[in-house]
């Protein structure tokens, strides 16, 4: 009944963010109105509210799991992505955190300053 998640998250900045979504990171807009933009994300979806502003978040709001992290890290940087890098973690000269469960974490902002991420398993 409940097998096909919708993905949210908001942008105080919609130009800028579909640019990002679309160019940057490759997602294919299906729409874009007064109150969302709508893309594909794999075979889910991706609404990206439109609002006056957005809450300030500490944690990450939206990630994708990727075969092949480094490649993917240079990939989006070569685009202008800048991925984070984070005094009490550890991380290589990519941002690639080596978490204790064995998997590779990445993370970057979009324009709304959410946190979104790349892990390799």
């Amino acid at each position: 009944m409940l097998d096909t998640p919708v993905c949210f998250i908001a942008t105080a900045n919609p130009v800028e963010s579909r640019d990002f979504y679309e160019n940057m990171l490759g997602l294919q807009c299906q729409s874009d109105d007064l109150y969302a933009m709508v893309f594909t994300l794999g075979s889910n979806t991706l609404r990206i509210q439109k609002v006056a502003s957005i809450p300030e978040t500490n944690h990450t709001v939206l990630g994708w799991e990727v075969t092949n992290i480094r490649q993917c890290v240079a990939a989006l940087a070569k685009k202008g992505v800048q991925f984070e890098k984070f005094p009490h973690l550890p991380q290589d000269e990519l941002g690639v955190w080596a978490s204790p469960s064995g998997a590779s974490v990445a993370w970057f902002k979009d324009p709304d300053d959410n946190t979104l991420s790349l892990t390799e398993l």
